[in-house]
């Protein structure tokens, strides 16, 4: 892990702000309360990331962190957090639900919801975050985890917090191949844990195919534009056939073709609608978004809109 921040490098009367900054920048915007006067603030903190998981470290004087209502609504991208504790204890708050976690146990929290975490003793900690559409489960049984404390009465549950905690100070695991190869087994089994405590014994056998078809949307969502998005890569990043992956979206009512490139042709509507579409040729626009050919794109997205790219692009900025 790089190290994010040492506060015994900063100047005391600077400690407040550095923290803050380092916090919003590696973790989550959030109000933070310390309990000791600037002199005696201390804070270090170590940063990663294992694909979409984000991986901090940190040790600190008392504090309270508080996400409020205010911050939520500027969140671009909702998240999990999992908050693992190390030594000591920490309370925290969500959805007027509270719960206390000790020694080898951890709690998740929704970034998209106010809540609060308490360190009257310090923080000794590991925090994760994912992206919630990673995890694909219901609203519902996402908001029913918070503030429960896992620990050793779910043995799946000890299994995650010694695995995330490696996972969070182990250099080897942030870089490379490593990095991508632990994403999908962190992910599956973190969703194993939180349906495990739901008790619904029908997720529990496995990742749901809506929850699949769902994971795999969102894989195209954040590669559509590479030109090389293919069947066989996005069956590879989810660990299934090509078979299988066709039969999952078609039992989801999508085409695969149809469907990438219909989000493909949206995201080049909205750029040449856009600053960028001035500045940028027509054909750029197209490359950009994975259409590699300049009159393929032009065609297939007169078909779709009744209009060229150059004269829509005309039209917006006229």
């Amino acid at each position: 892990m790089s190290p994010g921040l040492d506060t015994r490098c900063i100047a005391p009367q600077d400690r407040e702000e550095v923290i803050r900054q380092a916090v919003w920048g590696s973790v989550v915007v959030m109000d933070i309360e310390h309990h000791r006067p600037a002199g005696e603030i201390q804070a270090r903190m170590d940063v990663g990331s294992a694909g979409p998981l984000r991986v901090c470290s940190a040790r600190s004087t008392a504090v309270r962190l508080r996400r409020t209502e205010r911050l939520v609504r500027k969140d671009e991208e909702p998240s999990l957090f999992l908050s693992l504790q190390v030594t000591g204890t920490s309370m925290g708050t969500q959805y007027g639900r509270e719960c206390v976690v000790g020694p080898g146990e951890f709690a998740v929290f929704r970034s998209n919801a106010p809540y609060t975490l308490l360190f009257d003793e310090g923080i000794d900690h590991h925090f994760l975050r994912l992206p919630l559409a990673a995890l694909a489960l219901p609203d519902r049984l996402l908001r029913d985890a918070t503030t429960v404390t896992f620990g050793a009465g779910n043995p799946l549950a000890r299994l995650a917090y010694t695995y995330f905690s490696q996972l969070a100070v182990s250099d080897e695991l942030h870089r490379g191949d490593a990095a991508d190869a632990v994403a999908a087994p962190s992910i599956e089994l973190l969703r194993a844990v939180l349906v495990s405590e739901s008790g619904d014994t029908g997720l529990a056998k496995g990742p749901l195919e809506g929850a699949l078809a769902l994971r795999i949307r969102h894989y195209i969502g954040e590669h559509l534009a590479d030109p090389e998005l293919s069947a066989a890569r996005i069956a590879a990043a989810h660990g299934i056939s090509v078979r299988h992956l066709y039969a999952v979206l078609s039992r989801a009512g999508i085409s695969l073709g149809d469907w990438i490139r219909a989000r493909r042709l949206d995201a080049c509507k909205r750029e040449l609608a856009g600053p960028a579409g001035r500045s940028r040729t027509v054909a750029a626009v197209g490359r950009r978004w994975g259409f590699v050919n300049a009159t393929h794109f032009s065609r297939v997205f007169k078909e779709a809109y009744g209009v060229s790219p150059r004269a829509w692009r005309e039209q917006r900025h006229d």
